[in-house]
């Protein structure tokens, strides 16, 4: 039996990843490095750890990943401050529809805890939610399993009771890991099909997504 929802925030809920992208290739490039959309996705819900690994890889050993990652922020944050924040499709509906039916919420994310909770706030989203879990909160990231083992934790549920929503591959992997059911609303891309085999289910928009909550 379903008793809690855990959903993602960038990419899931709120329309974020198509300005990371946009931003993390604008900060890379000002340091001379040629990033690709490709690498982006590389890298997207991953801890910071794994991601300065990521780059690594993609620019050599030389590459300071911690440089690229503040340039980023300091390119974001002026444009959120004049563009704001924009949800996702269904999101209200699913949200509504999970605390009108009693389900507990909780937020699972790569993001701080400091701009998680502006961003809930912001978008007035923030009185869904039983409880927020992000990176800076556990030992290990995504994908690896820990967010949303805390999660499962903090929610007083088994992992097995909890639908997990996500966007990206590395999500897919972490909630799954942690032995949840896993919900793909794909953002910037199509699961493999090596991610495929994880969901419980792919859906267009979050709305469709209450219909597994039964």
């Amino acid at each position: 039996m379903i008793k809690a929802a855990i959903l993602d925030m960038d990419g899931t809920m709120i329309d974020t990843e198509k300005i990371y992208m946009r931003f993390w290739i604008e900060a890379a490039n000002y340091y001379g490095y040629d990033m690709k959309p490709e690498h982006v996705l590389e890298i997207r819900s991953l801890a910071a750890v794994y991601a300065k690994e990521k780059f690594k890889k993609f620019f050599g050993e030389d590459c300071c990943y911690e440089k690229i990652r503040e340039k980023r922020k300091a390119l974001m944050a002026p444009y959120f401050e004049e563009h704001g924040i924009e949800k996702k499709e269904g999101l209200d509906e699913l949200l509504a529809y999970l605390k009108n039916k009693g389900y507990k919420i909780c937020v699972a994310t790569a993001t701080d805890v400091k701009r998680t909770s502006k961003y809930l706030r912001e978008l007035n989203i923030d009185k869904y939610f039983d409880e927020i879990v992000c990176a800076d909160m556990v030992r290990c990231g995504k994908p690896n399993p820990d967010i949303y083992l805390e999660a499962v934790r903090r929610l007083g549920v088994k992992s097995d009771e909890c639908i997990a929503i996500e966007d990206a591959p590395n999500g897919v992997l972490a909630a799954s890991k942690a032995g949840c059911k896993v919900i793909m609303v794909p953002d910037l891309d199509e699961p493999s099909n090596e991610i495929s085999e994880l969901l419980y289910a792919k859906v267009d928009n979050l709305k469709e997504a209450c219909k597994y909550f039964n």
